[in-house]
């Protein structure tokens, strides 16, 4: 990857926030294909064309929490999808990484927040029909971090 390829989506309006998501994305990728150090990542990224529109803070803040909890979030997806997680795509696991992440660390986001934009990266990056699969598996995992606020989301 160049500098000129390693940058967020260019074709929307996207906010400091959801931009932090994309470079993170990039980021998880990156380190699910090369298996780079968190710090190496994160520099790299940090260079990208257009970071400097990202929440800096965020970002950092998201990609060394899913790296430094891949585990746990695994193990906490595991179970809501229908292949071992070696066998999803690069882009499908890091939206996963991230989604995990933002429901268990995050509850000032709503969780249908974190779905949808789970959701839009996946559209903007992944496969055809991945953002279904990531809808459904975010989905179910929300329901068991959160059962409060789905439910009563649930009852509007």
């Amino acid at each position: 990857m160049n500098e000129k390829t390693l940058h967020a989506n260019p074709s929307k309006n996207r906010t400091p926030r959801h931009r932090s998501r994309e470079f993170a994305l990039q980021g998880l990728y990156q380190w699910l294909l090369n298996n780079e150090s968190a710090s190496t990542v994160v520099n790299h990224i940090r260079g990208a064309h257009g970071f400097d529109k990202a929440d800096a803070e965020h970002f950092t803040v998201l990609l060394n929490g899913a790296i430094g909890s891949s585990v746990e979030l695994r193990e906490m997806f595991a179970p809501l999808v229908d292949r071992g997680i070696k066998e999803l795509s690069p882009i499908e696991h890091a939206v996963l990484l991230i989604g995990a992440y933002e429901l268990k660390n995050n509850q000032e986001i709503p969780y249908r927040v974190v779905i949808n934009e789970a959701v839009e990266l996946t559209k903007s990056f992944g496969g055809i029909d991945g953002h279904k699969y990531v809808n459904g598996v975010l989905d179910k995992l929300a329901a068991q971090l959160r059962p409060d606020e789905v439910a009563a989301d649930k009852k509007r």
